[in-house]
């Protein structure tokens, strides 16, 4: 009887902390800064932090599952048929679970600091395929009449040079979600 004691209370605990680290996400999902060197397409917002606290206290799962919750709830205010949140959700799982699965195996201040360096690599690492192969084609397709030379033009006005997608992913959105 006392071990379903524990484990439904460390259960409701678990529950608690992904229901407001997943709130305190959603609120911070709609504080957006445009960054002038990028498309104004990409922002930058601080929505990432409650999933990696929440990987690090409960799990890399329940990292996945605040990053879940938080774009699933932001999808229904959006105008992006859900192509942003996807993105975010698949980038933002990448990093807490490589930041969790680390910090899981030796919690001490340098190994979260190692995690996330880590995560924000693999992050990174995985936008490109991500973006590439999935949701530039997606956007084309919704907002661009499946013309990929619509999206790049809005690279290309801030750097000429990036006249392909795989240029503009490597130019932009690569050190952009890095430094996220």
């Amino acid at each position: 009887m006392k071990a379903t004691q524990t484990n439904s209370k460390s259960n409701t605990t678990k529950l608690v902390i992904t229901a407001m680290l997943s709130a305190v996400a959603v609120a911070l999902q709609y504080i957006e800064v445009s960054i002038p060197i990028v498309p104004s397409f990409l922002k930058l917002d601080f929505s990432d932090i409650p999933e990696l606290i929440g990987a690090f206290i409960i799990g890399p799962v329940g990292g996945v599952v605040i990053c879940l919750l938080k774009n699933l709830i932001h999808m229904l205010a959006t105008n992006s048929f859900g192509v942003g949140e996807l993105s975010n959700f698949l980038l933002g799982a990448v990093f807490s679970v490589v930041a969790g699965l680390i910090y899981k195996h030796k919690k001490t201040k340098v190994t979260a600091l190692i995690a996330c360096v880590s995560a924000a690599f693999a992050m990174a690492a995985v936008c490109i395929p991500i973006n590439y192969f999935l949701i530039y084609p997606i956007y084309a397709q919704l907002w661009a009449g499946g013309d990929m030379n619509v999206i790049i033009s809005m690279y290309k006005a801030i750097v000429p040079a990036s006249d392909t997608l795989l240029k503009s992913l490597l130019i932009f959105n690569l050190p952009f979600t890095f430094v996220k």
